[in-house]
C-alpha cells in the first residue's frame, strides 16, 4: 500500500482529495450543524435487516386536469376531425397506469376545464391543497394562457401538449421557466419520466444520508433538496464490524458474490466472507441510525488498517438494490448517487476522472460499481471479482460496461449546482497493465473538445443519454446546470 492514499490532486488548486471534498461540502447546508440524536442499540447482530426497506417510499400527490375550449371545435388545432373525447379517455387511462408504475397518486379533475372561471377555480384549489406537483394536458392550441395561469399557482407544474397543441412560440418562454416542465410530444414515456421527477424530489426530501467520518455526531438538512445529513463517528462502524458475526446471511452473500462473478482473480474465501460482513454491518448501522443512504470514510479506514476489507462489494450490492452507498465520505458524490437512483431507477458508479490524452478520451475509474446499469429490474452487467487495487484487499468488482452505450455524468457542487455531461462507452481498461481502480471505463465525451477540460471529481456515471431529463429536473427545482463544454479550464 502506498503511504498516502490521498496525495493525488483532484482539482486545479492542488488540494488533497479529502480536503477538496470537505471544502466543497462546507457550503451545502442552509443551517449550522446540530448534534444528532443518539442511535438505537444494535441488538441481535444475527437478525436479518431488509436492504430494500431503506429506499424511501413517500406518498406523492399530483393534481391533474385537462384544459381546452368547449367542443365541438370549428377550425383551430387539433382540428374538427380530432376525436377529442376518445383521446381524453385514452390518455387518461395511460396516465393512470404511468402513475401506478412510478408510485405516485394522480388526482384528476372529473371534467375538463373549459373557461376562465374553471381555470381560476382549479388554480385556487391547487394553491389551497399544495400538491407536490400539478399535471395538465392541453387539448387545444389556443389555451396556453390558461396554462400560464396554472403555472403561477405556486407548485411545480407539468404541461403535456400532444403534437398539434403547440407551436414553438407558445412554449418558447413558459417551457424555460423555473418550476415548469413542458412536454410537446406524442411519447408518453416523457410523462412517466416527469412523474418520476416529482417522486425523486420527494424521495430526496425523505432521505437521511449517513456520513461515517470523523469523531462527532451532528445533523443538518440540505438546502433546496431537503435531504437530512447525519454525521456519525467513523469508529462506530469499525466497532460494529468487529462485533458482526459470520451469519448464515453473510455466508450466502459471500457465496453469491463469487458465484455471480465471471471469474475470481485475487480474492480468497476469507475476503468474500469479510466483504459479506461489511455488507451486513452497513445495513445494521443504517437501521440503527434510521438512515436511507450511507457514505463512509472507506479509504481512511483501509489506510489506517482498522478493517480487513474495503466495502467495495457492499457498495455494489447496495446500489443494485436502489440504496445508495457512497465512497470516501464524499457528500456531493453521495448526493449524485441518490439523485440517479431515484430519478432513473438505475445503478452506476462514482469515479475518479483520468484523461487519456493520446486518444482524447476520459477514463472513469473506481473499485466499485453497480451491475444494474440498465435498471433495477433488468439483467446485471458482467463482472470479475478483483481486489481493491490500492490496498490489494477484499473484493472489488471489475464491471464490464457495454461498448457504444451512451452515458450521462452528473456531479453536484452543493445542492444548488450540478455538473452535467454526456458521452459514449468506447472501452474497458484492464488493471494491469493500467494502474488505478478495477472498474475503469473509457468514454468518448460529447461536446467536450479536450478530455482535460471535463469538470468535477467523483462524477456519477450511468447508462443512457439523459441530458435533457437532468436539465428538466434542475429547472423544475432551481438547480444551476454547468457543462464542461461551456466552462472548460475557466471553471
Amino acid at each position: 500500500m502506498r503511504k498516502d492514499l490521498f496525495s493525488h490532486p483532484c482539482c486545479l488548486s492542488g488540494l488533497s482529495r479529502r480536503s477538496f471534498m470537505t471544502a466543497t461540502a462546507a457550503g451545502a447546508f442552509a443551517a449550522p450543524l446540530a448534534a444528532a440524536p443518539a442511535a438505537e442499540e444494535s441488538g441481535n447482530l444475527a437478525e436479518h435487516v431488509d436492504l430494500a426497506s431503506f429506499r424511501p417510499k413517500p406518498a406523492v400527490k399530483i393534481m391533474s386536469a385537462v384544459i381546452r375550449f368547449k367542443p365541438p371545435y370549428w377550425l383551430g388545432w387539433p382540428g374538427t376531425a380530432y376525436p377529442i373525447e376518445d383521446e381524453r379517455a385514452r390518455y387518461g387511462r395511460i396516465f393512470d397506469e404511468l402513475a401506478r408504475k412510478v408510485g405516485v397518486s394522480l388526482e384528476p379533475e372529473a371534467a375538463p376545464l373549459e373557461s376562465d372561471a374553471d381555470v381560476a377555480a382549479f388554480a385556487a384549489k391547487v394553491k389551497d391543497r399544495t400538491p407536490h406537483a400539478v399535471f395538465v394536458m392541453l387539448q387545444h392550441i389556443n389555451v396556453w394562457h390558461w396554462a400560464d395561469a396554472i403555472a403561477k399557482a405556486g407548485v411545480p407544474a407539468i404541461f403535456f401538449a400532444p403534437i398539434g397543441m403547440a407551436f414553438t412560440g407558445h412554449v418558447r418562454e413558459i417551457s424555460r421557466r423555473p418550476g415548469v416542465h413542458v412536454i410537446s410530444s406524442l411519447d408518453t414515456g416523457a410523462v412517466e419520466q416527469a412523474f418520476r421527477m416529482v417522486r425523486a424530489k420527494e424521495q430526496l426530501a425523505a432521505t437521511r444520508l449517513l456520513v461515517v467520518a470523523g469523531g462527532a455526531r451532528q445533523e443538518t438538512v440540505m438546502d433546496r433538496l431537503g435531504t437530512k445529513v447525519r454525521y456519525v463517528p467513523r469508529g462506530r462502524l469499525n466497532e460494529l464490524f468487529e462485533r458482526m458475526p459470520v451469519t448464515d446471511e453473510a455466508r450466502e452473500v459471500a457465496r453469491a458474490m463469487a458465484k455471480s462473478a465471471q471469474g475470481v482473480v485475487e480474492p480468497t474465501a476469507d475476503d468474500f466472507l469479510n466483504s459479506a460482513r461489511s455488507f451486513t454491518t452497513a445495513k445494521r448501522l443504517m437501521r440503527d441510525e434510521n438512515a436511507n443512504g450511507i457514505t463512509t470514510d472507506c479509504l481512511g479506514m483501509v489506510s489506517s488498517r482498522v478493517v480487513p476489507t474495503p466495502p467495495c462489494m457492499s457498495v455494489t450490492l447496495f446500489g443494485d438494490a436502489g440504496v445508495s452507498y457512497g465512497c470516501e465520505a464524499d457528500l456531493n458524490a453521495a448526493l449524485g448517487m441518490l439523485f440517479v437512483s431515484y430519478l432513473f431507477d438505475k445503478a452506476g458508479f462514482m469515479n475518479d476522472p483520468v484523461p487519456e490524452t493520446f486518444k482524447n478520451t476520459l477514463i472513469v475509474a473506481h473499485c466499485t460499481c453497480g451491475t444494474k446499469l440498465d435498471g433495477f429490474g433488468k439483467e446485471s452487467a458482467p463482472y470479475i471479482a478483483r481486489s481493491h487495487s490500492e490496498s490489494n484487499l477484499g473484493v472489488a468488482p471489475q464491471v464490464l460496461w457495454r461498448m457504444d452505450t451512451p452515458v450521462t455524468l452528473v456531479n453536484f457542487r452543493g445542492p444548488h449546482e450540478l455538473i452535467l455531461d454526456t458521452g459514449k462507452v468506447v472501452g474497458n481498461v484492464q488493471t494491469p497493465p493500467a494502474g488505478g481502480c478495477r472498474t475503469s471505463v473509457e468514454l468518448a465525451m460529447d461536446r467536450v473538445p479536450d478530455c482535460r477540460d471535463v469538470l468535477g471529481f467523483h462524477q456519477f456515471v450511468f447508462y443512457g443519454e439523459h441530458r435533457r431529463d437532468v436539465e428538466a429536473f434542475c429547472q423544475m427545482y432551481g438547480i444551476k446546470v454547468v457543462n464542461s463544454d461551456r466552462q472548460g479550464v475557466k471553471a
